[in-house]
């Protein structure tokens, strides 16, 4: 049997089990996560516990057991009808198909007791052989049929993040056509290397992440971003694992493979997500080896002042395993973690769901967040006797490296005027300032004013900054040499998701960039912004987030890259447009792989309807063992009916967990950024 990967669940022994650290039988827990069966169930190799799922081993969720035993106890109720003198063979059919429901029951409850286990298995156990004892073979039948059942559910729901692993390993291929020269191979996945090129036809799934060589086609990249519409890919392009190459043959470089590839941190995001517990689930772990004993000694007491009544015995037995109670929170978390998953929403830890209720504040970045992040040249406006040929190309000869978004305008409209950059030596950067270099012999400086300013600079004070504009300045030694403008357009959602986000009754929207303050106010005032912080550097943007944190809980939203210890330093941070970024995934605390800002109100909804369902879960479940438990010991309950109460109340619970599966449904269809819409629209077309 095999060790789940980085599981950490207290099984039925009650001891932790989590990768590199001991449970309490005093082995250290290796695990094997390729290699796991999924019929199998997950234990710990020295002491033998399930470990996940909320107390009974997958080796007893075994369907033909309930068909096979279900069968057998029909036939015992059908045979006397069909045939005179058919008592003998009708027992005899239930009597089997008691023994065959009971059997896989009653020996994982002595396995337990033999290795010092206490848990809910005893208490099934003991109301079964209760009935046998009571020579009704029938109702042991039934009792056993529908706990069994039960059990299968609870072991199907409770392993969501197993299943969820499964389904993203068969996403990726196990080979992949290697190309050596114009030679193609087959090879297995785990032998390629960095830099490998391989081959990728229409219709296949990519093995790994990487980018693309040569070829184009569109990509289905639903697996990993939600998003319902392929997206078209050219050579220089980055591809993930997992997702599907649809309409051409592409020749791919490896960048990524194995775990570290974006469906590796996507499958870690999802068992870390599951791990987690909640407060609640803690404590009825911490209690949980306190009410089998409990229970059976009610149940002692029961059947002494009842002078050895097993009805109720056995139906106390019965409606007292509190599966709905184990339940009510697993199958709420799987369901919210998967609605979530489908959107391209990634919860690191479910502390941040339950977070995400209690936020009152939002702090957003600017550029790349409310804006889609490419600026466009919008003016150049060079000094007197300055060439604006001159003035773009002194400006580029600086920025021609550089992925900055101001650097990669001037970088497209050099291009598109067919102006080349200078040779520049002795680049330096000052983060958030600007950069500075020797072109042709003299110190070129290209960044904000003020910068210039400190190396004596003189900058014209009367430059037009009404239209919102970003602006660099650029200068030759201390000679003026003009300014260049720039405009981002603000993402077409962005209003939309900020109008949410103040109806769930958030109260301070705000937004923190390091751009001028009449950029920021232009944008500010369009998407009715509470509160603006313009010209602020990496650590300002701290300092303001830690400020807001003083009197709300805060969520932080910005690209992932540049606004890092921003997203680190806010209650919630949330990282947009994650997708392939290690820094994005590692500093923030949910993922967005798209950059869809309704995602943010649609994970405010999710998290308060997932804590509103648990709670009603956990009531529901502790009302009914509570009253089911008074119905028994005063005789209101056989336990047949007991039987068949304690699965319907499995099944409500779930049920009613399901109802979150189907959240934010409705930005699945259009969870794209309008110009990826009309792109792939258009694709769609073709």
């Amino acid at each position: 049997m095999k060790i789940r990967k980085e599981q950490e669940h207290n099984c039925c022994c009650g001891h932790d089990h989590h990768h590199d650290h001991a449970c309490g039988c005093g082995h250290d827990h290796h695990h094997d996560h390729h290699e796991a069966d999924p019929d199998e169930p997950t234990r710990c190799i020295s002491c033998g516990a399930p470990i996940g799922g909320a107390g009974h081993s997958r080796s007893m969720g075994r369907p033909l057991f309930a068909f096979f035993g279900g069968l057998l106890i029909l036939n015992s109720y059908l045979l006397p009808l069909l045939f005179e003198n058919a008592d003998f063979t009708a027992n005899l059919s239930a009597f089997l198909g008691a023994l065959c429901l009971a059997l896989p029951i009653v020996a994982t409850a002595v396995k337990d007791l033999l290795e010092g286990r206490v848990y809910m298995n005893e208490l099934v156990a003991l109301a079964i052989l209760a009935a046998f004892a009571g020579g009704d073979f029938r109702a042991a039948g039934l009792i056993a049929f529908f706990l069994l059942v039960t059990i299968i559910i609870e072991t199907h729901t409770a392993s969501g993040a197993q299943r969820s692993i499964e389904a993203l390993i068969r996403l990726t291929p196990h080979t992949a056509r290697k190309l050596d020269g114009e030679t193609e191979t087959e090879v297995d996945v785990l032998d390629l290397a960095i830099d490998d090129l391989i081959m990728v036809r229409p219709g296949e799934n990519f093995p790994v992440d990487g980018v693309i060589v040569s070829g184009k086609s569109a990509v289905n990249q639903a697996s990993i971003t939600g998003e319902s519409l392929p997206v078209d890919k050219v050579a220089g392009d980055e591809i993930y694992a997992g997702t599907m190459n649809i309409s051409g043959a592409l020749t791919v470089r490896v960048t990524k493979l194995g775990s570290d590839t974006t469906l590796g941190k996507v499958k870690d995001m999802i068992l870390s997500a599951e791990r987690n517990k909640t407060p609640i689930v803690r404590i009825i772990d911490r209690y949980a080896g306190y009410y089998t004993p409990t229970i059976v000694m009610l149940a002692t007491i029961t059947w002494w002042l009842t002078d050895g009544n097993l009805n109720r015995v056995i139906a106390l037995l019965v409606i007292a395993c509190p599966c709905a109670v184990v339940l009510a929170t697993p199958t709420t978390i799987v369901a919210a973690v998967a609605a979530a998953a489908r959107l391209g929403v990634l919860i690191k830890n479910i502390s941040h769901l339950e977070l995400t209720a209690k936020i009152r504040a939002v702090v957003f970045d600017k550029t790349g967040t409310l804006t889609e992040g490419e600026l466009s040249v919008a003016r150049l406006s060079p000094a007197d006797q300055v060439q604006p040929a001159v003035l773009v190309q002194t400006a580029v000869s600086l920025e021609a490296k550089s992925n900055h978004p101001t650097a990669l305008a001037i970088q497209r409209l050099a291009a598109e005027a067919g102006i080349k950059p200078l040779p520049a030596d002795d680049l330096a950067e000052e983060h958030g300032k600007g950069v500075s270099a020797l072109v042709n012999g003299k110190r070129i400086y290209v960044g904000r004013a003020a910068w210039l300013k400190s190396f004596g600079v003189t900058v014209p004070e009367s430059i037009d900054e009404s239209e919102g504009m970003s602006v660099v300045y650029v200068s030759s030694d201390t000679d003026f040499l003009g300014w260049i403008g720039f405009k981002d357009k603000i993402r077409p959602e962005a209003a939309e998701a900020i109008r949410d986000l103040k109806s769930l009754g958030i109260t301070h929207c705000a937004m923190v960039t390091g751009d001028r303050a009449a950029v920021a106010n232009v944008i500010a005032s369009q998407l009715d912004i509470d509160d603006v912080r313009s010209d602020c550097l990496p650590q300002t943007k701290v300092e303001y987030v830690e400020k807001v944190k003083e009197n709300s809980v805060v969520a932080v939203v910005g690209d992932g890259v540049n606004d890092a210890p921003a997203l680190a330093a806010g209650d919630l941070g949330i990282a947009m447009g994650a997708i392939g970024s290690d820094i994005a995934i590692n500093s923030a605390s949910v993922a967005l792989m798209t950059n869809d800002l309704r995602r943010i109100p649609m994970l405010v909804r999710l998290s308060r309807k997932t804590n509103s369902i648990m709670n009603q879960n956990l009531a529901f479940g502790l009302l009914f063992v509570l009253c089911g438990i008074v119905l028994s010991v005063f005789g209101g309950m056989d336990p047949i009916m007991a039987a068949v109460l304690h699965t319907v109340s499995t099944l409500i619970v779930i049920f009613n967990s399901a109802r979150l599966v189907r959240t934010g449904e409705e930005l699945a269809p259009a969870g794209l950024p309008a110009q990826d819409e009309k792109k792939n629209n258009e694709t769609g077309a073709a």
